[in-house]
């Protein structure tokens, strides 16, 4: 029989309430609160907590606090990716963020859902979806990234979109649901 951790990783419905999950999450709770609590002028400080908080993070990753994940071990992260302030990532299941990737203030990117049956929903359990961000991407400020989308390679997304569906490579996209607007040279 499978733990909800493995239910969880594997996109099924599982309960967010286990309490191995509740204690990782925990444990990534006070190291946000170390992170979002850490002085600008210790970077030696606020890389130590970065390792142990997004271990599979590439050299160069630049987190502007106030910051926000679930888990930050589901987060897969290239070399050189910046967020600005106050960015959410519910990292239920993968995240990964290619290189040289730069996040606007109060991006959010969720890979948790939940049932829309309300009977099934009303059991508590929940589910996720993977993300993919590709390298060399601008996601604007305030942007939503819904579970399950894949954003292409060297794309940029417009402030304030909604992110329900894939975005190709080499585009502008925006809106709210964020369409392709114009290819990018």
């Amino acid at each position: 029989m499978k733990t909800e951790k493995e239910k969880m990783l594997a996109g099924e419905l599982y309960d967010a309430l286990d309490p191995q999950l509740s204690e990782e999450r925990t444990k990534t709770r006070l190291l946000l609160q170390q992170l979002n609590n850490s002085r600008e002028d210790y970077p030696i400080e606020r890389a130590r907590i970065l390792r142990e908080l997004i271990p599979y993070a590439g050299e160069g990753l630049w987190l502007q606090p106030p910051f926000y994940c679930d888990y930050g071990y589901n987060m897969i992260i290239g070399e050189k990716v910046f967020f600005n302030f106050n960015c959410v990532v519910l990292d239920v299941m993968p995240v990964t963020i290619g290189s040289r990737t730069l996040f606007g203030p109060n991006v959010q990117i969720y890979t948790a859902t939940h049932p829309l049956n309300y009977k099934e929903r009303a059991t508590g359990l929940e589910s996720a979806k993977p993300i993919t961000i590709g390298e060399d991407v601008w996601v604007g400020g305030s942007v939503v990234i819904c579970p399950g989308v894949t954003i292409g390679d060297r794309t940029v997304i417009g402030a304030g979109s909604v992110v329900t569906k894939d975005i190709p490579a080499d585009v502008f996209a925006a809106g709210n649901p964020c369409k392709v607007i114009r290819e990018l040279e």
